[in-house]
């Protein structure tokens, strides 16, 4: 490899490496704060990742935000009481609250609310997870669900200090990886989108 070439290749890399540096700052300074006013879908959906997701979702249902709740990604050993008793559930807990048990990824976790969405006939959905994990959410979920209408509900880890996340290497750790990861979704989903509508134009094709 010639001279002109190397300069080249490294030119493309300081390029790459400054976009990416640019875009965690736009992914960490644009993440969703949760509504200023009240929030209402027709079900309410909390990611597993945190006791204060679920005390945020439980105070969600028993203020009438939404119908039902489904706590997905749930372990296996957890029982509904179990959960009750950590999230201080109330009176609406018992009749309206469900849990997934299957979901072990965010992909996952969409996959579990569009079954439960679609057994319901919901066609609003209340997410609730932490701000930082929002965006890969919401990605995901309207890949599951695009029909449904989508309100975000990110909470604020009480360990992940996104407003001064540079002056704790913990926060930085996090939002890095939650940035990684959120760019991987997009590049993988961007792969499997031509397939998808190559299924559904032959799908169409034969309808026709």
């Amino acid at each position: 490899m010639d001279g002109t070439s190397r300069n080249r290749l490294w030119t493309i890399a300081a390029l790459l490496l400054g976009l990416y540096v640019v875009g965690f700052f736009v992914f960490v300074f644009t993440l969703p704060k949760a509504p200023a006013g009240s929030a209402h879908a027709d079900g309410i959906v909390a990611l597993t990742g945190g006791d204060s997701r679920l005390d945020v979702a439980e105070a969600l249902l028993e203020q009438g935000a939404g119908k039902r709740l489904l706590i997905s990604g749930v372990y296996a050993a957890n029982t509904k009481q179990e959960l009750k008793r950590i999230v201080h559930g109330g009176k609406r807990f018992d009749c309206c609250a469900d849990l997934g048990f299957t979901a072990q990824s965010t992909r996952g976790n969409a996959a579990e609310a569009a079954n439960w969405v679609r057994a319901h006939g919901y066609r609003s959905l209340l997410i609730v997870t932490a701000n930082y994990h929002m965006p890969r959410s919401l990605h995901e979920f309207t890949s599951q669900m695009p029909e449904v209408r989508l309100v975000p509900y990110p909470v604020a880890e009480d360990d992940v200090d996104v407003e001064a996340w540079w002056t704790n290497p913990h926060a930085f750790h996090v939002l890095h990886t939650e940035y990684a990861k959120y760019l991987a979704t997009l590049f993988f989903s961007a792969l499997e989108w031509p397939k998808a509508a190559g299924g559904k134009h032959r799908r169409s094709s034969r309808e026709a």
